[in-house]
């Protein structure tokens, strides 16, 4: 196993868990992943839904927090925040090893203010203080009121993982956020080497459905678009990786570099399967670079520990990448459409997902009192 994921990073790509619990935190099986070579973590509304609805590994505390007279929102708050700090505590060592590049674990701002950019800069700030951790990223979609929010936080040295991006339009808007929020920095006097941050460029679901509109068009007797499914999303993501290099290597990030500033990575998330009919490994093995951060669910991250194929894949065939996505637009395919619908419904589950932790929260503190 350990050997297996050193062999990505030795590719330059950190592979990251995206999973969190009480169990994984206090068993030691972070600890023994951490140890096997996993450098990050990342959560969202509907992980700690999961974790803290099931089972009774949070119970304890919560009846502790619910005789304290705590609110739900407050016992939510302080039963997210304990994990947060526990999981950048044990990732604390990588931090420091890797000189602040990487260790981080990232907490999701209310996914309710996508559209506010006020309140999600307000929230950011508060959680960032508040964990009090420097290896936490706190996560900001990639929405337009997301935008500006993520301009004046890197501007004022929060760590930011840009979440939800489909779009090649849209990571284009993002890098330019990063770069105007350390230029800002910058030009305040600030310095600007321990700013971290990862954009997260969603894989499977773009696949997800195109694959749902090829079928349609399959049905309807057009067997020309068979072989364009399974295409789309490394397709999608091997631009967005080019679209990277281009800025990151070139005249837009030099005089940042020089000051010390940070890549913002591309993190390749939702990497796990959805169709049994491809590899369980396909969206990590097929995004395999330098310079990035592929983070994966448990089973994903087992199945890549098992039969994972470690090699340099991302900048591999990228002319052909461009061409799928052609294809699929002279078939009618709007990438636009199809992206901006997962955006959409990315912040749409995230939040009801957010909605449904608070609920159960709040029943389980009601049976307590």
């Amino acid at each position: 196993m350990q050997d297996r994921i050193r062999k990505y990073t030795e590719l330059g790509q950190a592979i990251w868990l995206d999973y969190i619990s009480r169990d994984l935190l206090t068993s030691g099986k972070l600890r023994d992943w951490i140890n096997a070579g996993v450098t990050g973590m990342t959560s969202n509304p509907s992980i700690f839904q999961k974790a803290i609805a099931s089972g009774s590994d949070y119970d304890t505390q919560l009846r502790e927090l619910a005789r304290a007279g705590r609110s739900t929102y407050e016992t939510y708050e302080a039963l997210v925040i304990r994990d947060i700090r526990d999981a950048a505590d044990q990732l604390q060592a990588t931090y420091e090893e890797s000189d602040g590049g990487d260790g981080f674990v990232s907490l999701e701002v209310d996914p309710q203010l996508a559209d506010d950019t006020d309140k999600t800069i307000a929230e950011a700030r508060r959680l960032f203080r508040t964990i009090e951790r420097p290896n936490v990223m706190i996560k900001v979609p990639a929405t337009a009121a997301g935008l500006p929010a993520i301009r004046t936080l890197i501007g004022e040295g929060v760590n930011v993982n840009v979440t939800l991006i489909f779009s090649i339009e849209m990571y284009a808007q993002v890098m330019q956020a990063y770069l105007d929020g350390l230029r800002a920095r910058l030009d305040a006097g600030q310095p600007v080497r321990r700013v971290a941050s990862v954009a997260s460029f969603f894989v499977s679901r773009v696949d997800t459905l195109v694959d749902k509109r090829l079928t349609e068009r399959l049905e309807a007797g057009d067997m020309q678009v068979a072989s364009l499914r399974g295409q789309a999303a490394i397709a999608n993501a091997k631009i967005a990786y080019d679209r990277f290099k281009h800025v990151f290597g070139g005249a837009p990030f030099a005089e940042l570099k020089a000051a010390g500033a940070r890549l913002q990575r591309p993190l390749w998330a939702s990497t796990s399967t959805k169709n049994p009919a491809y590899a369980d490994t396909k969206y990590v093995d097929g995004l395999v670079g330098p310079d990035t951060v592929n983070t994966v669910p448990p089973h994903t991250l087992e199945a890549v520990c098992d039969h994972g194929t470690p090699a340099r894949t991302l900048d591999l065939y990228v002319d052909e990448a461009y061409a799928v996505i052609e294809k699929l637009k002279a078939i009618g395919i709007d990438m636009r459409e199809v992206t901006d619908t997962l955006l959409n419904d990315g912040v749409r589950l995230f939040a009801e997902a957010f909605e449904k932790m608070i609920a159960d929260i709040d029943a389980k503190r009601r049976s307590f009192l």
